[in-house]
C-alpha cells in the first residue's frame, strides 16, 4: 500500500519539570493591522496567552501532479481492513497493482490556517522570521498549540517569533476533497509551497517575512522533505520532529492502527465524509503508535484520542513518494526524534546494537541534505515517543528548537 521507500536513501516525575508552567503575561493590544488573506477571520491567544492569534481560511490555488490510484473507494469496514491485511501480505504486489501514472490536478482549496505573533510584537520593528508548522497523521494544526505547557506556538512567541500553522487538506477546517485522487501527498506539498509564498508576498496579514523556517511533525516533516527538495529556495531553515531515515516501522505502524472508516467510527464529528477518509480505531492504537508510558499525562493523551484527526487512502499510497535529498538545499537542518518513538526509530532511536554508535537523528542530515549548513544539529528528546509536543519532555525540544533557530541568525 504505501509506495516503496527507495527515496529515503535506501518515568513521569523524571520528565514532569520539563512541561513548561507558563504564567499568564499581561494583556496587550493586538498586532493585526490587516487581515488580508484570510476569510471567516477570529482571534484568539494561545494555550498559554503568549502569543496573539489570527484564525481563518484561506484560498490556496494549486496545481500538482499526484498519482492516479486504480483503486475503489471501500464500501464498508470489512473492505478496508482487507486492503490493510493485502498491504501487509509477504511480498504484497499492491503498489503496483494500484499505480495508474501521474495525472494532473488543479483546484483552488480552502485552507483553515492560524497566524500568531508574540505578544508586543510590531511587523515594523521586529523579527523578520517566521516558523512554518505542519502537523502529522492523526492531528490537525492544534497539536502546535494543545493545551497550556503544550504549546509549540508559547514558547516560539516567547523567543521572539511569530509562527503559522495549518490544517492539511483533507484535515480539520480544511476542504475534504476525493481521499484517493486528491488528497495525496504531492498535493501537500504544493498547498505549503504556496503558503510559503503568500508569507514572503506579504500577502497573509499584509506582514512580510524574510526567513521562513518550516519545522515538521512526522508526516508534516515528510511533507516539508519534499518542500525543500523541489523548492530548495522556499525554506531558509528545517526543523523535522518525529521524523528519520528508519522506515521499519511504517507498515507496522498502519497494522496498529486498526484503521477504521471515520464516519463510522466518530459519526458526529466525521459523519459527512465518504469512506476513504480514516482514522486510528481507538485509544490503544493511539498510544502504541504515539505515546510512551508512563511519560505522558493521561489528561493530555485522553484529550488528543477524543479530537484524533482523519487521513486519506491518497496519503498512505503516496506517503513517502516526495521524500527525496536535496543537495540545493543549503540552510540549516535540525532533526528531533523522541527517545522512544515507534514509527520513525522502531522504538528506540540512539541505544540499541542495531544503530550504535549513531543514532537515527544524526543520520537524516547526511541522507537528505549534504549540503546543509553546519549550523546543523540534531536531537534525541528524552523520554518522548512519536508524539512528542505532548510528552513531559516536551519543553526540552521546544527550548532546543528555539536555541537551533536563534544560533543560526534568524
Amino acid at each position: 500500500m504505501i509506495l516503496p521507500i527507495s527515496t529515503l536513501t535506501a518515568v513521569p516525575a523524571l520528565f514532569a519539570a520539563s512541561a513548561l508552567a507558563i504564567p499568564t503575561p499581561e494583556h496587550s493590544t493586538s498586532p493585526f493591522e490587516s487581515t488580508t488573506g484570510f476569510s471567516d477571520v477570529t482571534y484568539s491567544t494561545s494555550a498559554g496567552g503568549y502569543a496573539d492569534c489570527l484564525s481563518g481560511t484561506i484560498q490556496v490555488p494549486v496545481t500538482s501532479t499526484n498519482q492516479k490510484l486504480l483503486f475503489a473507494e471501500p464500501a464498508d469496514q470489512y473492505a478496508v481492513t482487507a486492503s490493510f491485511v493485502h498491504f501487509l501480505q509477504a511480498n504484497s504486489t499492491q503498489a503496483t497493482e494500484i499505480a495508474g501514472g501521474p495525472v494532473n490536478v488543479s483546484e483552488t482549496f480552502n485552507i483553515a490556517a492560524k497566524l500568531c505573533y508574540p505578544k508586543n510584537w510590531t511587523p515594523s520593528s521586529s523579527t523578520k522570521t517566521i516558523q512554518f508548522l505542519t502537523h502529522g497523521i492523526g492531528f490537525n494544526q492544534s497539536y502546535w498549540d494543545f493545551a497550556q505547557g503544550y504549546s509549540f506556538i508559547d514558547v516560539a512567541a516567547q523567543a521572539g517569533y511569530p509562527t503559522f500553522s495549518h490544517d492539511r487538506l483533507g484535515v480539520g477546517a480544511s476542504d475534504h476533497p476525493d481521499p484517493i485522487q486528491i488528497v495525496q501527498a504531492p498535493i501537500q506539498v504544493e498547498i505549503i509551497h504556496q503558503l510559503v509564498s503568500f508569507l514572503r508576498g506579504g500577502k497573509l496579514a499584509g506582514t512580510t517575512f524574510k526567513n521562513i523556517v518550516g519545522v515538521g511533525h512526522s508526516f508534516g516533516s515528510i511533507q516539508s522533505v519534499g518542500v525543500a527538495a523541489k523548492y530548495p529556495k522556499d525554506f531558509d531553515g528545517l526543523v523535522l520532529t518525529g521524523f528519520s531515515t528508519d522506515t521499519g516501522s511504517l507498515q507496522l505502524t498502519f497494522a496498529d492502527f486498526n484503521t477504521a472508516i471515520a464516519r463510522l467510527n466518530q459519526p458526529d464529528r466525521f459523519g459527512s465524509l465518504s469512506n476513504g477518509y480514516l482514522v486510528v480505531d481507538n485509544a490503544i492504537a493511539n498510544q502504541f503508535a504515539f505515546f510512551y508510558y508512563p511519560n505522558f499525562d493521561v489528561e493530555i493523551f485522553l484529550k488528543d484520542d477524543a479530537s484524533k484527526q482523519t487521513y486519506t487512502y491518497g496519503e498512505v499510497f503516496t506517503l513517502t513518494s516526495v521524500v527525496a535529498p536535496s543537495p540545493a538545499f543549503t540552510g540549516p537542518v535540525d532533526a528531533v526524534i523522541g527517545e522512544f518513538d515507534y514509527i520513525f526509530a522502531q522504538g528506540n532511536a540512539s541505544y540499541s546494537e542495531k544503530y550504535y554508535p549513531a543514532n537515527q537523528a544524526q543520520l537524516v542530515q547526511p541522507a537528505l541534505f549534504p549540503n546543509a549548513s553546519n549550523g546543523s544539529q540534531s536531537y534525541i528528546v528524552p523520554g518522548a515517543g512519536h508524539a512528542i509536543n505532548l510528552h513531559y519532555s516536551a519543553g526540552q525540544m521546544f527550548n532546543q528548537i528555539q536555541a537551533f533557530v536563534k544560533k543560526n541568525g534568524f
